[in-house]
């Protein structure tokens, strides 16, 4: 089960998600501290933190998935909103530099697929950085929230499906350690309540945040699905056109006829 894109576009806009993305921005830009000349996506809903990055990227856009939906974002220019395939984005291969995943790995039906089509059109010194909701955490454990929906992971199973997508985990962060409760004590200051929940339940966060890297060694090159073999538009003459025979099969069609004649 998972919310669409209304329903995250409500919370952040209700005073705890407020605060959410209050204490997620710092911790997405100390990963990516410069983002010049670069092509940033991301997948999922991703709106309330691109904006962090849109005047600095070279190139930015938001990737909306098919079961999520997709609002127009921003709100005031022009789109950089797709709708896509979560597992047939639209990018070419090695045309991304970083991508943010943001409630999406956790609602997925198909994670591996999903890791392995980021794998492809990421660079190969590109760099992937995902947002979960902590398996050990209240969050996930309570649906008044986005990160109460889906399957939340913990360190060791997120580590496991990076490494079969062949990614590199490189650094790790916990991150909303305030509970999920709408009350104006612990909204009024989020900073706080974080720095303690650091120190007293460091692992009891509501979201883990990895940075992985793409692995090229010993890669092996993805195959093109059928569906996108499907998909392939070929350009053909107006009119009506004739298989071609193969040319043995010409020589002897040829040959028959001038002996019948």
């Amino acid at each position: 089960m998972h919310l669409d894109a209304i329903d995250l576009r409500n919370f952040y806009a209700r005073r705890l998600g407020l605060m959410v993305r209050r204490l997620m921005r710092p911790r997405f830009r100390a990963f990516w501290p410069d983002l010049r000349d670069l092509r940033v996506f991301g997948l999922g809903y991703t709106t309330p933190y691109l904006a962090e990055f849109r005047k600095e990227a070279l190139c930015i856009g938001a990737l909306a998935p098919v079961r999520l939906g997709a609002l127009p974002w921003p709100e005031r220019s022009a789109s950089r909103t797709a709708l896509v395939e979560e597992t047939d984005l639209p990018l070419d291969d090695e045309t991304a530099d970083r991508i943010l995943i943001v409630h999406m790995l956790e609602w997925s039906e198909h994670p591996h697929a999903l890791l392995r089509e980021i794998w492809r059109v990421l660079a190969p010194n590109g760099r992937v950085l995902i947002a979960v909701p902590n398996r050990r955490g209240l969050w996930a454990r309570m649906d008044t929230t986005p990160f109460g929906y889906g399957s939340p992971f913990s360190r060791r199973q997120l580590t496991t499906l990076l490494k079969d997508a062949m990614f590199q985990p490189e650094s790790w962060h916990y991150v909303l350690h305030p509970p999920p409760f709408d009350w104006r004590l612990l909204t009024r200051w989020p900073d706080f309540w974080e720095r303690a929940g650091a120190l007293l339940w460091p692992a009891f966060s509501g979201v883990i945040v990895v940075e992985a890297t793409k692995q090229v060694y010993a890669a092996s090159p993805v195959r093109e699905s059928a569906r996108r073999m499907r998909r392939r538009v070929f350009p053909v003459p107006a009119g009506a056109v004739v298989p071609r025979l193969p040319r043995e099969q010409e020589d002897g069609l040829f040959a028959e006829e001038v002996l019948r004649r």
